[in-house]
């Protein structure tokens, strides 16, 4: 089967807007530390205005968005399905998606662009609060079978679960996948998530999903397991794959009943975001690009080594051709 596409990606667009703040911020602000919070659009325009005097850079975001995003730096090709607007940062997330290469099928509508303010502390930790705007209405008829066809995966961010609309579009890409014999690889996105819909999950993970990614604390809380192997085994008992991160420890694969463990690479951590999003793209990238899962993870576990160490969940300073290649030369 030929394909157009590696992965189809499906995720909520937003903009992210990244600042480094000091924790005395933070703390005036009133916001928990390293995890993401909802919020309303004048919450978040009343937090960016107090960031006036901060270094800002924006970037076309959200979870998936992030990984296809890595998939196409790395050479690989992609597609991605997302709700903006016509606005001003509907414009500019479409135009540095297309800029990358990335196709986009899902026309722009009236309305506001969600966006995600990025506040990251001295400890690298990164407070998210997220408007979620039009991605929020992402549904099914935004889904393309014409598209995913031309797939070798469909790639779901599990934020999509987080609402009735973008839940059923994530179910409709699933069901769309399966029915034309495209692989389906999944993302948990949060342990808030599996504790919304463990039942769903599970059933996910048991019937369609093909890949598997979670890191240590999501893959505890679906399994009820401590240690990282017998969690991923695990799962591995009803995903075909599994890709669990360990943070600085790197992360461990189950493919064909085998565990492979994947070393981390040693960096100094300024800012995690979109540290899982980028492993994904490696993962992603070389198994669609005939690395074997080795290759792939040891790909996976430098991109994610290199997006911690800068500012922002696209990589400034993306692979070379060259880089790829000696990094999985020497991998068995």
């Amino acid at each position: 089967m030929s394909t157009d596409y590696d992965v189809y990606g499906v995720g909520n667009s937003l903009v992210d807007i990244q600042a480094r703040i000091e924790d005395s911020v933070l703390e005036t602000l009133q916001f928990p530390k390293g995890i993401m919070t909802l919020v309303d659009e004048p919450t978040q325009t009343r937090v960016l205005q107090t960031l006036h005097t901060a270094k800002i850079s924006r970037c076309a975001g959200g979870s998936a968005a992030n990984t296809i995003a890595g998939l196409v730096d790395f050479g690989g090709k992609g597609a991605y399905a997302g709700k903006t607007g016509l606005d001003e940062l509907g414009e500019f997330w479409m135009k540095d998606m297309r800029n990358l290469g990335v196709t986009i099928e899902v026309p722009q509508v009236a309305g506001q662009t969600g966006a995600c303010v990025v506040l990251i502390t001295a400890d690298a930790q990164r407070t998210m609060l997220t408007h979620l705007g039009l991605s929020a209405t992402l549904g099914p008829a935004d889904i393309s079978e014409t598209e995913i066809r031309k797939a070798k995966y469909v790639y779901i961010e599990g934020y999509l679960f987080a609402g009735d609309t973008t839940k059923a579009a994530a179910m409709k890409a699933i069901e769309l996948a399966k029915r034309n014999g495209v692989k389906v690889a999944f993302t948990v996105s949060d342990p808030f998530l599996i504790n919304m819909h463990r039942d769903l999950f599970w059933e996910l993970i048991t019937g369609p999903v093909d890949l598997l990614f979670c890191n240590l604390e999501e893959a505890r809380s679906l399994t009820g397991q401590t240690d990282p192997i017998d969690c991923a085994q695990k799962i591995h008992q009803q995903a075909a794959d599994v890709a669990l991160t360990l943070g600085a420890d790197g992360s461990v694969l189950m493919h064909g009943g085998q565990a492979i463990p994947i070393e981390g690479v040693s960096t100094k951590a300024i800012d995690t975001t979109g540290a899982g999003d980028m492993y994904a793209a490696g993962i992603l990238y070389g198994i669609t690009n005939g690395l074997t899962w080795k290759q792939a993870g040891h790909l996976a576990s430098h991109a994610a080594s290199r997006v911690v160490a800068q500012l922002g969940a696209r990589l400034a300073r993306p692979f070379t051709p060259v880089e790829v290649v000696q990094i999985v030369q020497n991998v068995d």
